[in-house]
């Protein structure tokens, strides 16, 4: 080494060349016991669920600063709760124990069970679960993000927008109302009627909804897909006289005329081989358009290997790849997943997670303690429907669209009832801050 007249050391070429030899070090990889990817109801149930088991060193990853209550942006879409009411500081309704670390994946390689964050770092981790819920794809449907920044397209699938819905369904007092129902995938597509029917009953209660056509685009053939479900969802239909699109689609929106196309979109039955629709679609001017985006899945699940080897297609295409029953990735035993994210075979909504985060804890401790995964999620989910500004109807029922009740031999909760309005509006929201984000329900 030699000296400068600062006394600052230089090194000579022998000792330069000699440090280019030696290998560069490594930042040390931070390891967790148990990472969760998405901090919503899936990710923080589970979360408080492992907790409550013993697990130590359970970390959620969650970029959000605010957490929303999913279903009631229902409620204030349709006027009947406030936007303050679905949100608490994500901060303050985690787990005691559970660490957050706010920050977003940008990818993972469960080869090496470790993941990058958007922030740059890279982090391990023992066993991960993913669920970070699933994307709301606003580009799909040519002109609709654009529509969004006039004041008559709304949703109520983001805050903002369900806090829009409510005044733009609130001071509509003629025209046409159009709602759209998105396609699988989706979160609980059916959540996109109740504003439907509580502006219905609004406008009804106001003497004014014979002024107002209320038009319903449904990608499918019934509202639901379970028949008992259907049977009074379409007598609630028929009640409002509500014009009713079946298997059909939105496939653009012109803003500067106020215009929705409307057209068929069965693939293999209506549709061409590539999913256009046939046929000269409908345009329908419309006074207020409230759209579910179209859904898909995080891409990087798909770029990490963890959706199926073999691609599916539909609704599954690009989630991740576990059994349904178990929750347990396929092909890398440390990795889980749960909730919209997931390949779970039921319909995707809030309802399934209470049955599948008990599940997946339940196996993960197993694993973790050499017994295995012994425990299983049997399908089950719950849809409220508020049809009414007072009635709900419970729709119960498992991955094959079968009537579950919690009640066994009372099929009462799958008609229109006040019980049912009060379970919904008052008793829900205070299980969901106070019990089922804690892992306690």
């Amino acid at each position: 080494m030699t000296t400068t007249s600062n006394g600052d050391a230089q090194p000579t070429k022998q000792s330069a060349q000699q440090a280019a030899k030696q290998p560069t070090q490594q930042p040390t990889l931070t390891t967790y016991r148990v990472l969760v990817i998405g901090g919503g109801n899936a990710g923080l149930s589970v979360a408080g669920r492992l907790q409550r088991a013993g697990i130590p060193d359970i970390t959620v990853i969650e970029p959000r600063v605010n957490h929303v209550y999913q279903p009631m942006l229902s409620h204030v879409a349709g006027g009947t709760a406030k936007a303050s009411q679905a949100t608490r500081p994500q901060a303050d309704v985690m787990p005691t124990g559970v660490t957050l670390l706010r920050d977003a994946v940008a990818s993972v390689d469960p080869e090496t069970s470790s993941l990058v964050l958007e922030s740059g770092r890279r982090v391990g981790y023992e066993h991960l679960i993913v669920c970070p819920g699933i994307v709301q794809d606003w580009d799909a449907i040519p002109g609709l993000r654009a529509a969004l920044q006039s004041p008559r397209v709304a949703s109520s699938y983001e805050i903002r927008l369900a806090d829009k819905t409510s005044h733009l369904l609130r001071d509509l007092r003629d025209g046409t109302a159009v709602f759209v129902q998105a396609p699988e995938p989706a979160s609980f597509a059916g959540a996109i009627q109740k504003p439907m029917y509580l502006a219905c009953d609004y406008w009804r209660a106001r003497g004014v909804l014979d002024r107002i056509r209320v038009v319903l685009v449904l990608p499918d053939a019934t509202p639901l897909g379970v028949p008992e479900i259907d049977a009074e969802l379409e007598r609630k239909v028929d009640e409002y006289g509500i014009e009713v699109r079946r298997e059909s689609r939105l496939s653009e929106v012109i803003a500067d005329s106020s215009t929705a196309v409307i057209g068929k979109a069965t693939v293999g039955t209506t549709a061409d081989v590539e999913g256009e629709p046939k046929g000269e679609p409908e345009r329908i001017h419309y006074d207020a358009l409230v759209v579910e985006p179209p859904q898909r899945a995080p891409a990087w699940i798909a770029e990490a290997g963890l959706a199926a080897a073999v691609p599916l297609t539909g609704s599954e295409g690009g989630f991740v790849d576990v059994d349904g029953r178990t929750l347990q990735h396929r092909r890398y035993p440390n990795v889980w997943s749960l909730g919209d994210a997931a390949v779970s075979g039921s319909q995707r909504s809030g309802g399934a997670l209470r049955k599948q985060t008990k599940a997946l804890a339940e196996n993960l401790v197993g694993v973790l303690g050499g017994n295995g995964a012994r425990s299983e999620y049997d399908g089950y989910t719950v849809a409220p429907f508020t049809v009414s500004r007072s009635r709900v109807v419970f729709a119960e029922f498992d991955a094959d669209g079968q009537p579950r009740p919690s009640i066994p031999f009372w099929k009462g909760l799958a008609r229109e009832r006040r019980l049912t309005w009060v379970f919904d509006r008052r008793v829900l929201p205070w299980v969901y801050w106070n019990l089922i984000l804690k892992g306690r329900a």
